[in-house]
């Protein structure tokens, strides 16, 4: 048996071309002897973590840690295959979770379950699966096109593969051709080298655990939309016999469904053609969020999508939901707030809503086996939660938060404010700020007689708004600098109003998203963002967008000291198409954004 650990390639990254000496895939399809087996120094388990995370950026200090826990038995298990390919096999709780060879490490299939976005995914089909168990690679006929298109890799990418409709990776295996020679090939020929798959013998080592579910991120090619084609050819390569199996014809399962959308939609159909003249424009809003709300929740919204963040449930799912000419309101209705809505919601007990920070909430949970969820028939035919739909709902209803900036009135300033009738503590706009002293100004007579672009400096003036070095030194101020002396001397607060919430005040200065270019090891470069939450982004759609536009690994990381906040972190230097996102797509204003002028910087160096 295998201890099941993240171990990583010790010196090299696992993107890489196979060893130069072994040129045949299915490692593990036979069984393999067994050297020796002994337990992990500590020096040993720190060096073996290291590795990792400097191979794999992705993995924060909490996913090495879980792992590789410090304070349970690591196992180093040296193996022969059965072509006499010396091993070292890693292994937690009798599970291997890595394996070394020629100094190259790469993760099991039990490994990746815990993080299915460590390497670049390619999709093929349930009946591939046990023959690249058995030993066969993958050909390319046999790899499924995405509609968001392929991930971007090059010859000798060590890379993952998942089934149709489900993101944990069955297999690992290394690209024989670059993604561009793949798609310039017609997609005829060798793929991967497949060198471990789910099934075979070092899988066997462990606990024989089942795949988990993980649903896809983007949109899989399912049989109804490749129904077209009417078959699938899954051509695998078995270096034993080496011939090509036949092609694979799927059966056609997409009849049956078709024909229940059909049925839907007819009966739908006789539902939308109610006459609404009965009932007040008000009822009329309220029957159209509740529809979109519970077709939102029973097509689109998935078990992995939660923790949800309202806002982003409001513009990434309900609103997408509404039928074409329509568009809900929220004000218009009875609840007035989405929040309101929500309330009424979870007191049925369809969903449970959480505040993450105030003014900042939270689906946490949602029970589809809910009367109201299971009885509800959409009144257009069943939406797809595709990375397409996603992206146009995002487009058309994402509106960024309105944020103002608001100024406290602290006692030192009070005297400039008590003749405009206002109190310690109160919140005013810089336009507010603006209209008060230029009433106090002129109500005193202070305008300079012989250059009214200047105010002349009195006592209160003086008192709270100029340092003690310079009290006896200034005794005019221009407008402007009279104006921002007292802004800077207030204290700062924000104001912030998402579409269809109440406005909401924090303190401080909001923070801007930020965005941070990291090199790691190897030369390779990380781009992280933070603080998509505070203008209502979810970084997992975020995430999710951006891995699709780029083609890049992305994932979502805790955000150290920032309780239930996270970063997002995708691999490469991508701040142009982040940039694009946020500011041409999401329609955020640029001083809200900070680091895409390192894109700039970066370009005139070359």
């Amino acid at each position: 048996m295998l201890p099941a650990d993240t171990g990583f390639s010790a010196c090299t990254p696992p993107c890489l071309l196979l060893p130069s000496s072994y040129q045949s895939s299915a490692m593990f399809a036979k069984a393999f002897k067994v050297k020796s087996n002994t337990v992990m120094k500590g020096s040993d388990r720190r060096k073996l973590r290291a590795d990792v995370g400097t191979s794999f950026p992705g993995l924060s200090t909490e996913n090495l840690a879980e792992l590789m826990p410090s304070k349970e038995e690591l196992n180093i298990v040296k193996v022969y295959a059965h072509k006499g390919d010396s091993l070292t096999l890693y292994v937690h709780n009798k599970n291997p979770i890595l394996f070394e060879l020629e100094r190259k490490l790469y993760p099991t299939v039990y490994t990746l379950w815990r993080f299915p976005d460590l390497l670049p995914a390619f999709g093929t089909w349930p009946p591939v699966l046990e023959k690249m168990a058995g030993g066969a690679d993958l050909m390319l006929p046999g790899v499924v096109l995405p509609s968001t298109g392929l991930p971007g890799v090059e010859q000798g990418r060590l890379c993952a593969v998942t089934l149709v409709g489900n993101r944990a990776p069955v297999a690992i295996g290394v690209a024989t051709v670059s993604t561009r020679e793949m798609l310039a090939s017609g997609m005829k020929g060798k793929g991967f080298n497949i060198l471990h798959t789910y099934k075979d013998q070092l899988w066997a080592s462990g606990d024989k655990s089942g795949p988990p579910v993980i649903a896809p991120l983007e949109t899989e090619a399912s049989p109804e939309e490749d129904d077209e084609q009417h078959s699938h050819d899954l051509m695998l390569d078995t270096h034993e016999s080496e011939t090509q199996m036949e092609n694979l014809c799927l059966t056609d399962v997409a009849a049956d469904k078709n024909q229940e959308s059909e049925d839907i939609a007819v009966e739908e159909g006789i539902e939308t053609t109610k006459d609404s003249e009965d009932i007040s424009p008000q009822e009329a809003m309220d029957v159209l969020l509740n529809q979109c709300f519970f077709q939102a929740l029973k097509y689109k919204v998935k078990k992995s999508d939660l923790p949800l963040l309202t806002s982003s449930f409001l513009r990434n799912y309900l609103f997408s939901c509404c039928p074409e000419g329509e568009q809900v309101d929220i004000k218009k209705s009875s609840y007035k707030k989405l929040s309101k809505f929500l309330q009424v919601m979870q007191q049925r007990k369809i969903l449970q809503v959480k505040e993450l920070t105030k003014g900042v909430e939270s689906i946490v949970e949602v029970d589809w086996k809910h009367p109201d969820i299971r009885s509800f028939a959409a009144p257009v035919s069943e939406p797809t939660a595709s990375s397409e739909n996603i992206d146009v709902g995002t487009e058309h209803f994402y509106q960024p938060p309105e944020i103002i900036s608001l100024y406290g009135i602290s006692a030192k300033m009070m005297p400039l404010f008590q003749e405009s009738g206002q109190k310690k503590g109160n919140l005013l706009s810089q336009n507010d700020v603006r209209s008060m002293i230029i009433s106090y100004v002129k109500k005193n007579e202070l305008v300079h007689p012989e250059n009214k672009n200047f105010v002349t400096v009195n006592p209160v003036i003086c008192d709270c708004l100029l340092d003690k070095s310079e009290q006896h030194d200034i005794t005019l101020l221009k407008w402007d600098d009279l104006v921002t002396r007292c802004l800077e001397r207030m204290q700062h607060s924000h104001q912030v109003t998402f579409p269809g919430s109440s406005p909401v005040i924090r303190k401080g200065n909001i923070e801007p998203i930020d965005i941070n270019v990291a090199q790691r090891a190897s030369n390779k470069k990380v781009t992280m963002i933070k603080n998509l939450e505070l203008y209502g982004l979810d970084p997992q759609s975020f995430a999710s967008l951006l891995q699709q536009k780029v083609q890049a690994s992305a994932t979502c990381t805790p955000l150290p000291g920032a309780k239930d906040r996270v970063q997002v972190q995708i691999q490469g230097n991508q701040l142009p198409h982040i940039g694009r996102l946020l500011l041409d797509h999401f329609k955020i204003p640029r001083k809200y954004v900070n680091g895409l002028d390192l894109s700039t910087k970066s370009s005139k160096k070359k």
